[in-house]
Protein backbone atom coordinates (compact mmCIF):
# COMPACT_ATOMS: atom_id res chain seq x y z
CA UNK A 1 0.00 0.00 0.00
CA UNK A 2 1.24 3.49 -0.84
CA UNK A 3 2.09 5.64 2.16
CA UNK A 4 2.27 9.33 1.23
CA UNK A 5 3.30 11.60 4.08
CA UNK A 6 0.10 13.42 5.04
CA UNK A 7 1.27 14.59 8.44
CA UNK A 8 0.13 18.14 9.07
CA UNK A 9 -2.80 17.69 6.69
CA UNK A 10 -6.48 17.40 7.51
CA UNK A 11 -8.75 15.01 5.60
CA UNK A 12 -12.52 14.78 5.34
CA UNK A 13 -14.21 11.78 3.74
CA UNK A 14 -17.95 12.16 3.40
CA UNK A 15 -19.98 9.19 4.53
CA UNK A 16 -17.10 7.76 6.53
CA UNK A 17 -18.95 6.08 9.40
CA UNK A 18 -19.26 2.81 7.49
CA UNK A 19 -18.10 0.84 4.48
CA UNK A 20 -15.77 2.31 1.88
CA UNK A 21 -15.76 5.75 3.48
CA UNK A 22 -14.58 4.31 6.78
CA UNK A 23 -11.87 2.31 5.01
CA UNK A 24 -10.58 5.36 3.14
CA UNK A 25 -10.57 7.45 6.30
CA UNK A 26 -8.50 4.91 8.20
CA UNK A 27 -5.94 4.77 5.38
CA UNK A 28 -5.61 8.57 5.43
CA UNK A 29 -5.08 8.42 9.20
CA UNK A 30 -2.45 5.70 8.71
CA UNK A 31 -0.58 8.12 6.46
CA UNK A 32 -0.57 10.77 9.18
CA UNK A 33 -3.54 12.96 8.28
CA UNK A 34 -5.81 14.30 10.99
CA UNK A 35 -9.25 13.05 10.00
CA UNK A 36 -12.87 14.07 10.32
CA UNK A 37 -15.31 11.16 10.36
CA UNK A 38 -18.51 12.35 8.71
CA UNK A 39 -21.94 10.84 9.19
CA UNK A 40 -25.54 11.81 8.70
CA UNK A 41 -27.44 9.35 10.91
CA UNK A 42 -24.85 6.77 12.02
CA UNK A 43 -23.41 8.48 15.11
CA UNK A 44 -22.36 5.32 16.95
CA UNK A 45 -20.63 3.88 13.90
CA UNK A 46 -18.80 7.18 13.38
CA UNK A 47 -17.47 7.09 16.94
CA UNK A 48 -16.22 3.55 16.39
CA UNK A 49 -14.30 4.61 13.27
CA UNK A 50 -12.97 7.65 15.11
CA UNK A 51 -11.67 5.48 17.94
CA UNK A 52 -9.87 3.24 15.44
CA UNK A 53 -8.38 6.24 13.62
CA UNK A 54 -6.97 7.58 16.90
CA UNK A 55 -4.86 4.45 17.14
CA UNK A 56 -2.77 5.94 14.31
CA UNK A 57 -1.78 8.79 16.63
CA UNK A 58 -3.59 11.52 14.72
CA UNK A 59 -6.20 14.06 15.76
CA UNK A 60 -9.75 12.95 15.02
CA UNK A 61 -13.19 14.49 15.19
CA UNK A 62 -16.68 13.46 14.11
CA UNK A 63 -19.04 15.72 12.18
CA UNK A 64 -22.71 15.31 11.34
CA UNK A 65 -24.64 16.71 8.43
CA UNK A 66 -26.58 16.20 5.20
CA UNK A 67 -24.27 16.80 2.23
CA UNK A 68 -27.22 17.70 0.00
CA UNK A 69 -28.16 20.73 2.14
CA UNK A 70 -25.99 23.83 1.55
CA UNK A 71 -26.42 25.11 5.10
CA UNK A 72 -25.59 21.69 6.54
CA UNK A 73 -22.48 21.50 4.36
CA UNK A 74 -21.34 24.86 5.72
CA UNK A 75 -21.87 23.53 9.24
CA UNK A 76 -19.88 20.36 8.49
CA UNK A 77 -16.90 22.35 7.29
CA UNK A 78 -17.21 24.90 10.09
CA UNK A 79 -17.00 22.05 12.60
CA UNK A 80 -13.96 20.47 10.93
CA UNK A 81 -12.21 23.83 10.73
CA UNK A 82 -12.90 24.52 14.41
CA UNK A 83 -11.54 21.14 15.54
CA UNK A 84 -8.78 20.31 13.06
CA UNK A 85 -8.32 23.18 10.63
CA UNK A 86 -9.52 23.36 7.04
CA UNK A 87 -9.61 20.09 5.05
CA UNK A 88 -6.58 19.78 2.78
CA UNK A 89 -7.96 16.49 1.44
CA UNK A 90 -11.62 16.04 0.56
CA UNK A 91 -12.97 12.67 -0.57
CA UNK A 92 -16.55 12.85 -1.86
CA UNK A 93 -17.75 9.35 -1.07
CA UNK A 94 -21.44 9.72 -0.14
CA UNK A 95 -23.84 8.26 -2.70
CA UNK A 96 -27.15 6.41 -2.54
CA UNK A 97 -27.98 3.47 -4.82
CA UNK A 98 -31.35 2.38 -6.26
CA UNK A 99 -31.11 -0.99 -8.07
CA UNK A 100 -34.65 -0.82 -9.47
CA UNK A 101 -36.16 -0.18 -12.92
CA UNK A 102 -36.27 3.57 -13.45
CA UNK A 103 -40.08 3.66 -13.83
CA UNK A 104 -40.49 1.96 -10.47
CA UNK A 105 -38.23 4.32 -8.52
CA UNK A 106 -40.29 6.76 -6.49
CA UNK A 107 -39.39 10.39 -7.01
CA UNK A 108 -38.04 10.90 -3.50
CA UNK A 109 -35.56 8.05 -3.99
CA UNK A 110 -34.64 9.33 -7.45
CA UNK A 111 -33.83 12.74 -5.98
CA UNK A 112 -31.86 11.19 -3.11
CA UNK A 113 -29.66 9.22 -5.51
CA UNK A 114 -28.89 12.24 -7.69
CA UNK A 115 -28.48 14.65 -4.80
CA UNK A 116 -26.20 12.47 -2.68
CA UNK A 117 -23.97 11.34 -5.53
CA UNK A 118 -23.76 14.54 -7.58
CA UNK A 119 -25.05 17.57 -5.69
CA UNK A 120 -23.27 16.53 -2.50
CA UNK A 121 -20.01 16.29 -4.45
CA UNK A 122 -20.56 19.77 -5.88
CA UNK A 123 -21.53 21.38 -2.58
CA UNK A 124 -18.67 19.89 -0.57
CA UNK A 125 -16.10 20.68 -3.24
CA UNK A 126 -17.31 24.27 -3.51
CA UNK A 127 -17.10 24.74 0.27
CA UNK A 128 -13.62 23.18 0.46
CA UNK A 129 -12.09 25.23 -2.32
CA UNK A 130 -11.67 28.67 -0.78
CA UNK A 131 -9.13 27.65 1.90
CA UNK A 132 -7.44 25.21 -0.49
CA UNK A 133 -6.92 28.07 -2.92
CA UNK A 134 -5.80 30.41 -0.14
CA UNK A 135 -3.11 27.97 1.01
CA UNK A 136 -2.36 26.82 -2.55
CA UNK A 137 -2.69 23.13 -1.73
CA UNK A 138 -5.58 20.74 -1.94
CA UNK A 139 -6.57 17.27 -3.02
CA UNK A 140 -10.15 16.46 -4.01
CA UNK A 141 -10.96 12.85 -4.85
CA UNK A 142 -14.45 11.98 -6.08
CA UNK A 143 -15.91 8.49 -6.11
CA UNK A 144 -17.37 7.59 -9.51
CA UNK A 145 -18.45 4.35 -11.16
CA UNK A 146 -16.45 2.20 -13.56
CA UNK A 147 -18.83 2.30 -16.54
CA UNK A 148 -19.27 6.08 -16.48
CA UNK A 149 -16.36 6.74 -18.85
CA UNK A 150 -18.16 4.76 -21.54
CA UNK A 151 -21.56 6.31 -20.93
CA UNK A 152 -23.13 2.89 -20.36
CA UNK A 153 -26.53 2.93 -18.70
CA UNK A 154 -29.33 0.55 -17.87
CA UNK A 155 -33.05 0.97 -17.15
CA UNK A 156 -32.19 -0.48 -13.73
CA UNK A 157 -30.52 2.00 -11.37
CA UNK A 158 -30.52 4.72 -14.05
CA UNK A 159 -30.33 7.79 -11.76
CA UNK A 160 -27.17 6.37 -10.20
CA UNK A 161 -25.48 5.99 -13.58
CA UNK A 162 -26.53 9.50 -14.61
CA UNK A 163 -25.27 10.98 -11.34
CA UNK A 164 -21.91 9.23 -11.55
CA UNK A 165 -21.42 10.40 -15.15
CA UNK A 166 -22.08 13.91 -13.88
CA UNK A 167 -19.48 13.41 -11.13
CA UNK A 168 -16.82 12.65 -13.76
CA UNK A 169 -17.79 15.69 -15.84
CA UNK A 170 -17.62 17.83 -12.71
CA UNK A 171 -14.24 16.34 -11.83
CA UNK A 172 -12.76 17.36 -15.16
CA UNK A 173 -14.33 20.82 -15.08
CA UNK A 174 -13.03 21.47 -11.58
CA UNK A 175 -9.56 20.21 -12.47
CA UNK A 176 -9.41 22.77 -15.26
CA UNK A 177 -10.78 25.50 -13.01
CA UNK A 178 -8.14 24.87 -10.32
CA UNK A 179 -5.09 24.26 -12.50
CA UNK A 180 -3.35 27.42 -11.24
CA UNK A 181 -4.37 27.03 -7.58
CA UNK A 182 -2.23 24.16 -6.27
CA UNK A 183 -5.35 21.97 -6.13
CA UNK A 184 -5.86 18.66 -7.91
CA UNK A 185 -9.22 17.03 -8.58
CA UNK A 186 -9.45 13.37 -9.58
CA UNK A 187 -11.79 10.41 -9.39
CA UNK A 188 -11.62 6.78 -8.34
CA UNK A 189 -14.30 4.61 -9.92
CA UNK A 190 -15.03 1.10 -8.66
CA UNK A 191 -17.10 -1.55 -10.38
CA UNK A 192 -18.34 -3.66 -7.47
CA UNK A 193 -16.93 -3.17 -3.96
CA UNK A 194 -16.99 -5.71 -1.16
CA UNK A 195 -19.84 -3.87 0.61
CA UNK A 196 -22.03 -3.40 -2.50
CA UNK A 197 -25.79 -3.90 -2.34
CA UNK A 198 -25.77 -6.36 -5.25
CA UNK A 199 -23.19 -8.71 -6.74
CA UNK A 200 -23.13 -9.87 -10.40
CA UNK A 201 -22.39 -13.47 -11.29
CA UNK A 202 -18.75 -12.92 -12.26
CA UNK A 203 -16.06 -11.12 -10.25
CA UNK A 204 -13.02 -9.84 -12.17
CA UNK A 205 -9.86 -11.62 -10.96
CA UNK A 206 -12.03 -13.84 -8.79
CA UNK A 207 -12.96 -11.21 -6.20
CA UNK A 208 -14.69 -7.91 -5.68
CA UNK A 209 -12.75 -4.72 -5.01
CA UNK A 210 -11.66 -4.25 -1.42
CA UNK A 211 -11.40 -0.95 0.38
CA UNK A 212 -7.61 -1.18 0.05
CA UNK A 213 -7.90 -1.30 -3.74
CA UNK A 214 -9.73 2.04 -3.76
CA UNK A 215 -7.42 3.47 -1.11
CA UNK A 216 -4.37 2.69 -3.25
CA UNK A 217 -5.64 4.96 -6.02
CA UNK A 218 -6.83 7.63 -3.59
CA UNK A 219 -3.45 7.80 -1.85
CA UNK A 220 -1.65 8.14 -5.18
CA UNK A 221 -3.71 11.23 -5.94
CA UNK A 222 -3.09 12.63 -2.43
CA UNK A 223 0.68 12.36 -2.66
CA UNK A 224 2.69 15.59 -2.62
CA UNK A 225 4.36 14.60 -5.88
CA UNK A 226 1.05 14.02 -7.70
CA UNK A 227 0.60 17.77 -8.11
CA UNK A 228 0.55 17.66 -11.94
CA UNK A 229 -2.01 14.87 -12.12
CA UNK A 230 -5.50 16.32 -12.21
CA UNK A 231 -8.75 15.65 -14.03
CA UNK A 232 -8.03 11.94 -14.13
CA UNK A 233 -10.21 8.94 -13.37
CA UNK A 234 -8.85 5.58 -12.23
CA UNK A 235 -11.26 2.71 -12.78
CA UNK A 236 -10.69 0.26 -9.94
CA UNK A 237 -12.45 -2.68 -11.56
CA UNK A 238 -9.99 -5.55 -11.91
CA UNK A 239 -9.94 -5.22 -15.69
CA UNK A 240 -13.73 -5.39 -16.16
CA UNK A 241 -14.59 -4.58 -19.77
CA UNK A 242 -18.27 -3.70 -19.80
CA UNK A 243 -20.34 -3.88 -22.94
CA UNK A 244 -23.52 -3.31 -20.93
CA UNK A 245 -24.50 -2.67 -17.33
Amino acid sequence: MLTPDLSGRTALVTGSAKGLGAGLTLELARCGADVAVHYNTSADAAETVADTARDAGVAVTTVQGDVTDPEAVDAIFDAVEADLGHPDVLVNNVGAFAPTHWEDIDWETWQTVVETNFYGTVLCSKRALEPMREYEWGRIVNVGYASSEKGLVSPKNFPYFAAKASVLMFTRMLAADTQDDGVTVNAISPYVVENSDEFPDHAPRGRWAGYDDLAQAMLFFCDEDSDYISGENVEVDGGWLPESV
